[in-house]
């Protein structure tokens, strides 16, 4: 059986964002999509034989963002 992904919830909790269909998303982003755009220019994407890939990579480098926030100091 599969865990559920992690998404760290909401990335800007509080605002209204309009989907494309037109339709009211009060969470917006979730800090996954919201970790893994802000890795997306640290990826050499030159590298990478597709799309496909750059994108895994991208979410593989949140999925340890959002682990990382779970350690406690």
């Amino acid at each position: 059986m599969n865990q559920p992904i992690n998404d760290g919830g909401p990335a800007f909790p509080g605002m209204t964002y309009i989907s494309q269909d037109g339709k009211k998303n009060p969470e917006g982003m979730t800090l996954r999509d919201y970790f893994a755009a802000a890795a997306l220019p640290q990826v050499d994407q030159r590298s990478h034989g597709n799309p496909d890939d750059v994108a895994r990579e991208c979410y593989q480098l949140a999925d340890a963002m959002l682990k990382a926030r779970e350690v406690k100091p």
